[in-house]
């Protein structure tokens, strides 16, 4: 009976750390895609990235038992880094087997009490992406940075939300944020504009539209920050000596943890 029992173990374990993609391997670059979620919402890969968001994506399907067990985890994940309003987008693709019908309800059985990740169905174009990626196992799950490119095609394990941020490039540190405060509530009084853009690299001024205590960090296309500063009026100056190269500047809200990022070029 022991080596019975021993003999599952080895097989669950395994069976957790198979997940892969046929279609990418790490630092391929992802192609574009747009899929709609069983909200209605419409998503766009390149359209994330390029406010140098991370995207991570879940494979699954209703009768799949193993992601019965593990949607929870990818799902408080989400919760954790804000319900994609941060520097982390989270999204379920279901493997074509399921309508909106079927996935709403896997959700509402197998979800867990978080705030649940957006899912996409074979209503809302998940076929697409499958084709694209080609998972071997279900689930998967992988994270393409803000360049497009793969980063991790094979998060293993994925037993726990520790296991998904051991994914994270070393150079990529996001906080925490409760979605209670990454909904749109102060969406109408902040915001920022870049100017010029693009840019010589320096003598660069940026324009708050609303509060004006916040925090300006700017990263690279690889997530490396490589500037930061304090701004505390409505219109400053910053001189962050940047390359030639695309780069994300990302300003927190310091009154609502409320971030924005906007695309930088310097030519």
């Amino acid at each position: 009976m022991k080596k019975i029992f021993l003999l599952c173990i080895i097989l669950i374990s395994s069976y957790t750390s198979i997940a892969q993609l046929n279609n990418y391997k790490n630092g391929d670059i992802v192609n574009d895609f747009t899929v709609t979620d069983t909200s209605g919402v419409t998503h766009n890969l390149y359209t994330y990235t390029a406010e140098g968001k991370y995207v991570y994506i879940d494979f699954f399907y209703a009768a799949c038992g193993g992601c019965q067990t593990f949607m929870p985890i990818f799902n408080e994940f989400y919760d954790k880094y804000g319900c994609n309003a941060g520097d982390v987008v989270c999204i379920s693709i279901n493997s074509g087997a399921d309508k909106d019908a079927v996935v709403i309800d896997f959700e509402n059985a197998h979800g867990g009490a978080f705030n649940h990740a957006p899912a996409v169905s074979i209503d809302g174009g998940c076929e697409a992406v499958i084709t694209d990626f080609n998972p071997m196992y279900y689930p998967a799950k992988c994270v393409i940075g803000p360049d497009n490119s793969m980063i991790d095609s094979d998060i293993s394990p994925n037993n726990s939300v520790e296991d998904l941020e051991a994914a994270f490039p070393s150079s990529f540190n996001p906080q925490p944020i409760d979605c209670s405060l990454s909904s749109d509530e102060y969406a109408s009084d902040f915001d920022f504009s870049i100017f010029p853009n693009p840019t010589n690299g320096n003598d660069i001024t940026i324009k708050l539209d609303g509060y004006n205590s916040a925090t300006l960090s700017i990263f690279d296309i690889l997530g490396k920050k490589v500037f930061t500063n304090t701004l505390t009026t409505a219109t400053q100056k910053i001189y962050p000596n940047l390359n030639k190269g695309i780069y994300f500047v990302s300003i927190l809200n310091n009154r609502d943890a409320r971030k924005i990022t906007r695309k930088l070029i310097v030519k």
